[in-house]
């Protein structure tokens, strides 16, 4: 197979060596030019796991990352820092508006920005430290620049100062990630109108905070800024939240963050943004066409989606192709057209998700070790990290409409399960999608308490080609959460015990 390469390599170090290069953020001297069996152009989740995975199965590995710490937009400025401020927030609001009902006296609780900003950052640096230490570990050469593919078998990477280096590699993953999608005529400044960046660094909390699109990213942000004081609004050109996913369910979450306090303009298209030093008028219409509004706010957030981000690796120079939509061609084996260039993660199709970008990682490295490297699409969790949370796995009952697939639906409230009553976190329910014939689970949709880990029963029985029998009849803890699950796989029969 192309791309398979012995564990043993004849390249050795020199102590003697003295050309100057950056490995890790250290200045180490060779001599002779650097040579790999693989180089994984950033370290973010894709990225940092396809460098680990190839050098276990022995190859000679390097990354290059243009970021001083490791871990990509994930690990720096996306998925840590935004979930930190939102468990911060949380315990914030629990604090201020809930501890007296469960007969917990405190003095009323204050908000210290910096300090949590500071938790925040701590939860950041020791996650980039630990990929740093991983790489160390299995001995990845880390080099701290800009990339560009100068050839199929040649990385150069430049570093701030100007200087670079070319690499010598048999194979290269692109895995760098993806950019915040930006609104024609709308500056970020990342000040007033900010990104999902900015919106993690703000110094104050703001007096209304209008959030431009209602996916996943606006709606987290939106939730950490409401809970710790904000006026939310969020408009949204569809006319729906949370788009891609179960429409019954994202009906339930919108009235669940509207009685947060969230308000909605939906189906409207914002057509201009004007901002001054501290503020900004956001004006908007129906996509439909009509009379124009507008709407003060003292922070806008951009947040319509991310990009593929290729910026400055020389693709056109080498031929690789992108589709329609920038993103990089790629076959079932994460090749590009151009032969020994790999690509994995948001730059390639599929959901902006780091565990799918993660899984490919493993793949490609299995892959170029002449492995058989696989991801399961059918069976990708997505995840909204609010409270309730949203999780969700496999088709949506529109797109089981659409297909002609004949299912049945089991669905089980929170508001039912003793776990969830108790702790009075009762909105949601869980809801599961089987094939009508075979009774194969097809799709589970989770809102409510730790979604996020309960859709993972539905990964593990999806994974194996379970059926709603199966989850049906595996034996639950009592009482937990997990029972929903049970409950709502007993549904789909229409045989649940505490419905």
């Amino acid at each position: 197979m192309v791309g398979a390469f012995p564990a043993i390599h004849a390249f050795k170090r020199k102590a003697t060596d003295v050309d100057a290069r950056i490995i890790s953020g250290h200045a180490v001297k060779w001599r002779q030019a650097m040579s790999y069996d693989v180089i994984v152009i950033g370290t973010g989740p894709g990225g940092y796991v396809a460098a680990i995975r190839a050098a276990q199965l022995g190859l000679k590995t390097a990354v290059v990352e243009k970021r001083k710490t490791h871990g990509g937009t994930c690990l720096n400025v996306g998925c840590i820092p935004s979930k930190a401020l939102l468990h911060a927030s949380h315990m914030f609001e629990d604090a201020r508006d809930h501890f007296a009902g469960l007969g917990i006296g405190v003095s009323a609780a204050t908000l210290d920005l910096k300090t949590m900003q500071a938790f925040k950052q701590e939860g950041v640096d020791g996650n980039t430290k630990g990929v740093e230490f991983l790489l160390k570990k299995n001995k990845i050469d880390a080099f701290i620049g800009t990339a560009r593919i100068a050839a199929a078998g040649q990385v150069e990477v430049m570093g701030e100062d100007g200087s670079n280096q070319m690499l010598e590699t048999k194979n290269i993953v692109i895995a760098t990630g993806s950019d915040v999608t930006r609104l024609p005529g709308v500056e970020i400044d990342e000040k007033v109108v900010v990104s999902s960046t900015g919106a993690l660094e703000l110094e104050s909390v703001p007096k209304h905070l209008v959030v431009i699109g209602a996916g996943v990213i606006g709606l987290e942000l939106g939730s950490v800024w409401r809970r710790l004081g904000s006026e939310v609004t969020v408009v949204e050109y569809l006319d729906r939240i949370l788009p891609g996913m179960d429409g019954e369910v994202a009906k339930n979450f919108q009235r669940i963050l509207t009685k947060q306090g969230f308000q909605f303009k939906l189906g409207s298209k914002v057509t201009k943004v004007e901002k001054t030093a501290k503020s900004a008028t956001l004006t908007f219409e129906p996509a439909a066409g009509g009379a124009a509004e507008t709407i003060e706010a003292d922070v806008v957030l951009v947040a319509i989606g991310r990009v593929p981000y290729t910026e400055g690796l020389g693709l056109d120079h080498v031929g690789v192709q992108l589709d329609n939509r920038g993103r990089i061609q790629t076959d079932a084996h994460f090749s590009t057209n151009v032969t020994g260039i790999y690509a994995i993660g948001d730059v390639i199709a599929g959901p902006m998700l780091a565990h799918k970008a993660e899984d490919e990682g493993v793949a490609v490295a299995e892959i170029i070790a002449g492995k058989a490297g696989h991801v399961n699409y059918d069976v990708i969790p997505s995840v909204v990290y609010t409270f309730p949370e949203v999780a969700s796995i496999g088709k949506t009952e529109e797109e089981l409409k659409s297909a002609g697939v004949a299912y049945n639906v089991g669905k089980f409230p929170f508001t039912a399960n003793g776990r969830a009553k108790v702790n009075r976190t009762t909105d949601g329910f869980v809801k599961i999608l089987a094939d009508a014939t075979t009774d194969k689970v097809l799709g589970v949709h989770i809102i409510g308490p730790e979604a996020g880990n309960l859709i993972h029963e539905a990964a593990i029985t999806m994974e194996f080609g379970g059926s709603s029998e199966d989850m049906a009849r595996t034996c639950h803890a009592h009482p937990t959460l997990a029972e929903a699950v049970k409950e709502a796989a007993l549904a789909v029969e229409k045989r649940a015990i505490h419905m």
